[in-house]
């Protein structure tokens, strides 16, 4: 007969190996934090003035260190039990949003388009169906691009500063398209929700960078450098 010590016991010994999972998945994704902090540092080069010609030598440096986030998440992947994702993954959420956000703006900054949820997983080496494994939860995708609206609509500005009359119109129309496409989903979540309606300051900075331009007469009705 089991007493009640030794039901108790187990119960620790649960709890013991609980803390020393949580603890390792902790130390792996603050270097994942890390690593994420190096990678915003490369990138943070495009909003100065002298770097505005060099956007394509700065994002291949910084493409380069996915390759550290790739190794991380590999090592991430292997600590987490089968099946139990969702149940840990409040620990590394926020990074991943974070690498999104870098993925995206490294992808938009070289061909002015949105990144993909399938090529997030590339840069990242994680997987893109839920069934597959350690993967990249839609709510984490979505943030992070919602993320990369506020980085883009001071690089709008900051253009102007370096003279770069054109990028604002740009990255005021590739906003304008991301809200027309959230606009079509019905956001369950309620971070994601409130991070969609902050949305529309980001628009509104760009329209009126846009504006400013225009009324100073250095861009056209259609949109073009004077």
């Amino acid at each position: 007969m089991t007493s009640t010590a030794d039901i108790f016991n187990h119960f620790q010994d649960y709890l013991n190996a609980d803390h020393e999972l949580r603890e390792d998945i902790r130390s792996v994704v603050r270097d994942l934090e890390q690593t994420a902090r190096e990678i915003q540092t490369a990138l943070q080069a495009i909003h100065q003035p002298s770097q505005c010609a060099n956007f394509i030598v700065l994002c291949e440096n910084a493409k380069s260190m996915f390759g550290k986030a790739e190794e991380q998440y590999a090592l991430l992947a292997g600590k987490i039990p089968e099946n139990q994702y969702y149940r840990f993954n409040d620990h590394w959420k926020f990074v991943t949003q974070r690498f999104v956000y870098l993925s995206a703006l490294v992808v938009y900054l070289k061909e002015e388009r949105l990144i993909s949820r399938e090529e997030v997983t590339k840069f990242l080496g994680v997987q893109v169906k839920r069934e597959d494994g350690f993967h990249l939860d839609l709510d984490d995708y979505l943030m992070g691009i919602l993320n990369l609206t506020n980085e883009l609509s001071r690089l709008a500005m900051n253009a102007v500063t370096a003279g770069d009359y054109s990028r604002p119109l740009r990255i005021s129309q590739f906003i304008g398209e991301l809200d027309s496409g959230f606009r079509l989903l019905n956001l369950k979540n309620d971070a994601l929700r409130k991070r969609f309606d902050g949305l529309k300051y980001d628009v509104k900075k760009c329209e009126e960078v846009v504006y400013d331009l225009t009324i100073r007469g250095l861009v056209n009705k259609e949109g073009k450098v004077e």
